[in-house]
């Protein structure tokens, strides 16, 4: 590759000295001041600059720092005297330059720091390029997941008002527990995300299944586990969706492993998937339009009780039972030390 150099010094000897040097490997470009290196700089793709230090006008480290705001690719070397050592150490800790070589110099010497000077340009650009790309990846994945979240959302709207904000309680119920639970911040996104969006895994199976007060019968449970299969690959194929996915393909588990889809007890199941299991169940039993038929939080928890160890985790469900119940409030709770049941 022809790199191009910007050799900056006042004195047209040394520029052109270094030019010689220099131009039978590289494109070499001259300034005889920090302010015309700065004309250049606007209209060249500068690889390296070499720059003295002792100018009128703008020194070299002046002009560097300038230069880093303008090019901050380009790898700067500066030549310099010894009496110029505590500023020079400064620009160098502070990145403005990459290297520096004392008067006089030798040939060998700027040609072996000119040579490794490159290959830091080509390691500097081939991050740059990594962090782009990364960053168009990152941008790309946000927009999708956004889009991926509306399409749900809109799915949950032409289900029905009820349906949507049933899957709005049980996010923030699960949300609540998950606080309660010490979840950190990034798992209790994934966990707010996935409780919500467990209800487009029920989208294609009917009310008379899903809202219900008497169990299904086997033939009806087959059936629903089919629906929700075809509903659960909607979030699986989704990108960065895995772990929401994951948490709402196991929230049917029974925490015992006695009739369970995949066959999963205990500690095998996810811990947000168990929460999930036991949010949608205490908002289940005070929803008025569910099975419950409008519950009291005491008679809710209650009958979870009855249930825990056999087809809730009892630490999940202990949790909930030590939460105090309040008024609704969107996720996440307004009280840090002492969390709200949501609904």
């Amino acid at each position: 590759m022809n790199y191009k150099i910007l050799v900056v010094d006042d004195e047209p000897a040394n520029t052109r000295l270094l030019e010689r040097v220099l131009r039978n490997d590289y494109d070499v470009v001259t300034a005889g001041s920090g302010f015309e290196a700065m004309e250049l700089l606007a209209v060249h793709d500068i690889a390296l600059i070499v720059s003295d230090q002792r100018m009128p006008g703008m020194t070299g480290i002046d002009f560097l720092k300038k230069a880093a705001e303008m090019r901050p690719h380009c790898v700067r070397i500066i030549l310099t005297g010894y009496t110029d050592a505590g500023e020079l150490v400064d620009a160098i800790n502070s990145g403005v330059v990459y290297r520096y070589l004392t008067k006089p110099w030798a040939s060998t010497d700027l040609l072996l720091t000119v040579k490794r000077a490159l290959s830091h340009y080509e390691t500097i650009k081939a991050q740059h390029r990594l962090n782009l790309t990364n960053q168009r990846l990152r941008d790309q994945l946000t927009a999708t997941e956004t889009a991926a979240t509306e399409l749900c959302d809109a799915l949950l709207k032409m289900r029905g008002a009820k349906y949507r904000g049933r899957a709005a309680r049980i996010r923030d119920v699960a949300f609540v527990m998950g606080k309660a639970m010490n979840f950190d911040a990034a798992s209790l996104d994934v966990l707010a995300s996935a409780a919500y969006l467990h209800a487009v895994a029920d989208i294609y199976v009917p009310d008379e299944l899903l809202f219900r007060s008497t169990p299904m019968s086997d033939e009806e449970a087959e059936q629903a586990a089919r629906m929700r299969e075809a509903g659960l690959k909607l979030l699986d194929d989704v990108p960065g969706y895995r772990d929401v996915a994951m948490i709402v393909r196991y929230r049917h588990e029974n925490f015992d492993g006695s009739g369970t889809p995949e066959g999963l007890s205990g500690a095998q199941i996810p811990v947000a998937s168990r929460i999930l299991a036991v949010a949608t169940a205490y908002v289940s039993r005070r929803d008025p339009e569910t099975a419950g038929a409008g519950m009291t939080h005491d008679t809710a928890v209650t009958a979870l009780v009855a249930a825990a160890g056999k087809k809730y985790d009892p630490v999940v469900v202990d949790v909930l039972a030590k939460l105090k119940s309040g008024q609704r409030q969107p996720a996440p709770p307004v009280s840090k030390d002492e969390p709200v049941l949501t609904v």
